[in-house]
């Protein structure tokens, strides 16, 4: 199970930022982008938030755009899977933060509450709204505030990681080009003396 996740997820999230031919600081932008509304407790309309974002910053400031495919991809962190455990974090945050430490729930009785939430028959975007709604009257603020550093936080980690993996990688590649080029040079200029050296 893990191998499949682990290669999907390198194809999902990695090999795009490998892949872009743009400026390190274009693609290292999406994936922050990305990260950072990834960890907000809005599952389900997190791609159209970016790519309200991607507009918004290509008619305000053109020249500061970043990789919409890249961003898209990365809000993949947090899915199905991770919601319980994103989310719990979030809301103990937010309480820390605001100093309700008598409202630390365990995660069992959180994870509990949250499937009932999620498990209501609802579809399609009233489904977003039916579940934002509910999370918000269930944990109120202290969800919405402890998402705040750690999208800040993780969307300016990821932003530096990805530029500094995209320069290394690109650093690699040019220096990998640049010694196959010496060799076929290096082929290319023995070959005519071997062939003088024979006659």
């Amino acid at each position: 199970m893990i191998t499949p996740l682990r290669r999907l997820m390198r194809y999902r999230l990695v090999i795009p930022i490998l892949r872009g031919k743009d400026l390190p600081d274009y693609t290292a932008r999406g994936v922050g982008i990305g990260v950072a509304v990834s960890l907000t407790p809005l599952v389900g309309v997190q791609m159209p938030i970016v790519a309200g974002i991607w507009s918004l910053v290509r008619l305000l400031r053109p020249n500061w755009t970043f990789s919409l495919v890249v961003a898209l991809a990365w809000t993949w962190v947090t899915n199905v899977f991770t919601v319980p455990i994103v989310y719990y974090v979030f809301l103990q945050t937010g309480n820390l933060m605001l100093g309700r430490w008598d409202n630390l729930s365990a995660f069992e009785h959180f994870a509990d509450r949250l499937d009932q939430i999620l498990g209501q028959d609802v579809t399609g975007i009233m489904a977003v709204w039916v579940y934002f709604a509910a999370m918000l009257d269930e944990w109120g603020l202290p969800l919405f505030v402890g998402c705040l550093p750690w999208m800040i936080g993780g969307g300016w980690l990821s932003y530096r990681w990805s530029h500094v993996y995209i320069e290394r990688f690109k650093a690699a590649r040019r220096e990998r080009q640049a010694r196959k080029a010496a060799r076929k040079q290096a082929a290319l200029n023995t070959g005519p003396a071997t062939a003088d050296n024979g006659r």
